[in-house]
Parts: structure tokens; C-alpha cells; sequence
């Protein structure tokens, strides 16, 4: 066993495979912790700023003062940032490089623009969906009658299709309601929200009337306590409808004599 040991280290090709893992070895140690430390720090070294955040000018102010060359990368939607700022960097801030360096920065495109999609002819079902998709919100809702559309489907619409708008910006429909009736049944409103009361209202074609706001300290406020049309009557399409009220109060006390 020892004979063949000897053998291996007398082996010529084993000796020149030593001494060339050897020499690697030592030149490798000699550029890590002596050439390559010389070389960076011959004409000094900087430090990276953060200019993530700030626009162009004042970012460009910044990174020409330390000698860095800026290269324009890329532009994306960013709500985080106005349009032009900077919103990514490589080097990352606080990185230690040469002078002269390129710096990439990423600017931002401003706020995603929504792209308003065409709704009139759509039902009503259908459509928030389609502003749930496209983080639009709807505001306002009209029925009319109309013999141009099928019943609960858009008539028209407050924002134009193809135009580009922030996320989450307010659109208002028109609905139709079909074809116009003779008369309309009056619904039932009693125990409903004020708010509820002017929706149920819309939708069968009438309108809010005279609001008489009335006290009570046993039924919440806003809540419809009387109508005039009574339920159940007939009236004409888009005739008023009266309501009556609870608001926060001390009800009044009546006195008796017998």
C-alpha cells in the first residue's frame, strides 16, 4: 500500500497536476485579495444613491455629480409614482462601485389608464361584470322607457367608450325599462330606507315627491312611515310619490281631556 502511494506522488503527470491546482490556487487567492481590490480602488470607489422616488431631473442632478453614465431602461404603469419618476434602480442603492458606472433606472408611466369598454346594448347583468373587470365603479343608475332597447339593458352611458380613465373612476347608465305603460302600480315602501325608497321608486318609472321628515324615537331614522299614492293605486309613468320620514326627536306628547 505504501509502495503504491510513492508510486503516485513519483508519477511525473501527477506531480505537473499538483503544481498546475497549486499555481491556480495561488493566482486566484493573489486577484481576489490583492489585483482585483487594487484595481477597484485605484480611482477611488462611490457609493450608489437612492434615487428611487425622485423624477428624472432631479435623479439625473444626482448620478451626474458622481460620475455615473444613466441608461433609460424601461417605462411602467406605477400608481406608487408620479409619471417620469424613478422606480427601479441597478445598481440597488448602496451598492460600492467604480466611478463612471451605468446606472438603469426604470422610470414610471404614471397610473394605469382604464380603457372605457362600449356598454349601451348590453343588459344590465351583464355590464357589472364587464366594470368589475375593467376596477370601473358605477355611480348613478336611470331607468327610462324606451322602444329602442330591450328592457334592463344600457341606454347610454357618462363615460365614452375608448376613453382612458383612472382606476376605480365613477361611470353612470341609463336603463330601459321597455316599452312606456299606461299607468304604474304604486309600490309598497312602507319600512324601507329613505335610500331604498328612491331605488324601488326609479325602477317602476315615478319619482320622489315632497319629503316630510317626522320625529320618532321608536323606528330609525330615514325610515319611510307613509306614502301618498297609497300602495297598490295606479297612477300615470313618472307621477311624484310623497314620503313621510323618522327623524332623530322626542315624539311629541298628546294631551287628552275628558
Amino acid at each position: 500500500m505504501k509502495q503504491k502511494f510513492k508510486n503516485i506522488l513519483n508519477n511525473r503527470i501527477f506531480k505537473k497536476t499538483f503544481l498546475a491546482i497549486l499555481l491556480a490556487s495561488l493566482f486566484i487567492y493573489v486577484c481576489n485579495d490583492f489585483l482585483l481590490p487594487w484595481y477597484v480602488n485605484k480611482d477611488g470607489v462611490v457609493t450608489v444613491p437612492d434615487v428611487i422616488g425622485k423624477d428624472t431631473t432631479t435623479a439625473k442632478i444626482i448620478l451626474d455629480s458622481l460620475k455615473f453614465e444613466i441608461i433609460y431602461s424601461d417605462t411602467k404603469p406605477d400608481d406608487r409614482y408620479p409619471a417620469g419618476s424613478v422606480i427601479n434602480q441597478n445598481p440597488a442603492p448602496g451598492k460600492i462601485v467604480k466611478p463612471g458606472r451605468r446606472i438603469y433606472l426604470i422610470l414610471s408611466g404614471g397610473e394605469q389608464q382604464i380603457v372605457v369598454p362600449e356598454l349601451r346594448g348590453k343588459s344590465f347583468r351583464d355590464v357589472k361584470f364587464i366594470l368589475e373587470r375593467h376596477n370601473l365603479i358605477l355611480d348613478e343608475v336611470v331607468y327610462i322607457p324606451t322602444e329602442d332597447y330591450p328592457q334592463n339593458t344600457v341606454v347610454e352611458q357618462t363615460l365614452e367608450p375608448g376613453a382612458k380613465v383612472k382606476k376605480n373612476t365613477l361611470i353612470s347608465l341609463t336603463i330601459s325599462r321597455g316599452k312606456i305603460a299606461d299607468s304604474v302600480e304604486v309600490p309598497n315602501l312602507i319600512g324601507k330606507s329613505l335610500k331604498e325608497a328612491e331605488k324601488i321608486i326609479g325602477e317602476v318609472g315615478l319619482k320622489i315627491g315632497q319629503i316630510e321628515f317626522q320625529a320618532s324615537i321608536t323606528i330609525m331614522p330615514n325610515t319611510v312611515i307613509d306614502q301618498f299614492p297609497r300602495p297598490g293605486e295606479f297612477v300615470s309613468w313618472g307621477e311624484p310619490v310623497n314620503l313621510f320620514i323618522t327623524k332623530t326627536g322626542t315624539k311629541k306628547i298628546e294631551k287628552f281631556e275628558y
